[in-house]
């Protein structure tokens, strides 16, 4: 059986892996399909997602880096300080918004009634990965309940994090002016 800190450290392959899935696709993916999302989109969200629309594949690559740095710092944190369990909220909250994360995919796939980038790796990868660890935490007497209910709230903590990243990533990969 793998130890708890292997698989801490699978959360970053994991993350890869999804997210890889959704490099590839979401360019071209946006290009064909961002009409009809709009046209789906209860009229409150349109205005906060249409910016997200226009993504390349570049500012969707530095967006996921400055998250990837943010699970990486959480992962290190984790496990070199795992006697102590100093940042293991930390992690539990990335693995909270990794797991939420997996229905915002669900849900999109359901409300377009068609693929969309990171589903299949959501549903294959990170809903097992997710499981796994959350039963194996329980499990080892690692977390409780109790534990899980007050780290939730702060996956809020991600909405800021998520705005940040999109806003480096347009604006580090901007088209160069001629």
């Amino acid at each position: 059986m793998l130890e708890l800190s292997g698989v801490i450290w699978l959360l970053l392959v994991v993350f890869v892996l999804h997210d890889l899935e959704e490099l590839i696709a979401v360019e071209n993916w946006l290009l064909k399909n961002k009409g009809s999302v709009m046209e789906k989109a209860p009229r409150w969200l349109r205005g906060m997602i249409e910016p997200s629309l226009s993504m390349s594949t570049a500012q969707f690559a530095v967006a996921v880096t400055c998250i990837f740095v943010v699970l990486s710092t959480a992962v290190l944190l984790t496990v070199s300080t795992w006697e102590q369990r100093t940042f293991f909220p930390f992690f539990l909250v990335c693995l909270h918004v990794l797991f939420l994360h997996i229905f915002t995919h669900i849900g999109q796939s359901i409300l377009l009634r068609t693929y969309t980038p990171g589903v299949v790796t959501a549903v294959a990868l990170a809903l097992p990965y997710c499981l796994y660890t959350y039963i194996r935490l329980f499990t080892e007497g690692v977390i409780t309940w109790s534990l899980v209910g007050s780290t939730l709230p702060y996956v809020v903590l991600i909405v800021p994090v998520l705005y940040g990243a999109h806003r480096i990533g347009q604006f580090v990969s901007r088209p160069a002016k001629t």
